[in-house]
């Protein structure tokens, strides 16, 4: 398949993906729930972070998690009291637990004391030059456990420099920063831009990119991630992550 046929295909997959009707079996319809910004920021954020194993039971444990929160994540989060405690009691979603969760609603607590975005949290340590997010994933995983936590909740939340593919980071940036006019992703935050984005990359994905010679490395890490990023930029160095609609659904949709 020549570079031309290639972007074709691809671009014909992301137009069909990237629709109204991919929200509502995929974790970004628990954020679509909402319209206050810092809502779709706290529900993406955990919608991604859960977004491991079957789609159906993610987005039914993300909305176990909504409900728990009176539908008003912010609001849960910069109020919660011990009383609240009982209503995240028994939440548990893979190796997800109370306490785990606990922790996050501690750190949205405190950030959003202080800012009104959680966009920040990501931005503040990235430039405008840097070719990807390396740096902002790096700083927002040391910000984000800057409070006393317990040391197994670290595994949550990943970063290049554990040389992780940071899929569920990397998802969740696509949603946040992404803008075009088909509704799924939310550009809602303008301090990173959609070139500097990194293609979440899963099974899958990894799968499909390797059978179209986008990723030559054997493992599947953050440097496959970044070989796979710049295949992408090759066909739209303005937004190489929106492929991540068509190389996804080729290869968990439709079996590629």
């Amino acid at each position: 398949m020549t570079a031309g046929d290639l972007r074709q295909f691809l671009e014909k997959k992301v137009d069909e993906f990237n629709q109204p009707s991919f929200i509502k079996e995929d974790p970004i319809s628990i954020p679509h729930l909402f319209t206050r910004k810092q809502d779709i920021e706290i529900a993406g954020f955990f919608a991604a972070i859960f977004s491991w194993g079957n789609r159906t039971t993610i987005i039914q444990k993300t909305n176990d998690l909504m409900r728990r929160m009176n539908m008003s994540p912010l609001e849960f989060c910069m109020n919660y009291d011990k009383k609240d405690f009982k209503r995240l009691t028994g939440f548990k979603h893979r190796t997800f637990s109370e306490e785990d969760l606990l922790y996050f609603v501690e750190f949205f607590h405190h950030h959003f004391r202080k800012w009104n975005s959680l966009e920040i949290a990501f931005s503040k340590w990235m430039g405008c030059d840097d070719e990807n997010t390396e740096n902002s994933l790096n700083g927002f995983k040391k910000y984000f456990f800057s409070f006393e936590h317990l040391k197994r909740t670290e595994k949550h939340v990943s970063s290049p420099s554990q040389k992780s593919t940071c899929k569920r980071m990397n998802m969740f940036l696509r949603w946040m920063v992404r803008k075009d006019t088909k509704g799924v992703d939310f550009g809602i935050w303008e301090k990173i831009s959609p070139s500097q984005l990194i293609c979440p990359i899963d099974v899958h994905v990894a799968r499909v990119a390797r059978r179209l010679n986008l990723i030559k490395r054997k493992q599947t890490d953050w440097l496959s991630a970044i070989e796979l990023t710049e295949h992408l930029k090759k066909l739209d160095a303005d937004d190489p992550a929106k492929y991540d609609f068509a190389l996804f659904s080729l290869g968990a949709l439709e079996k590629f």
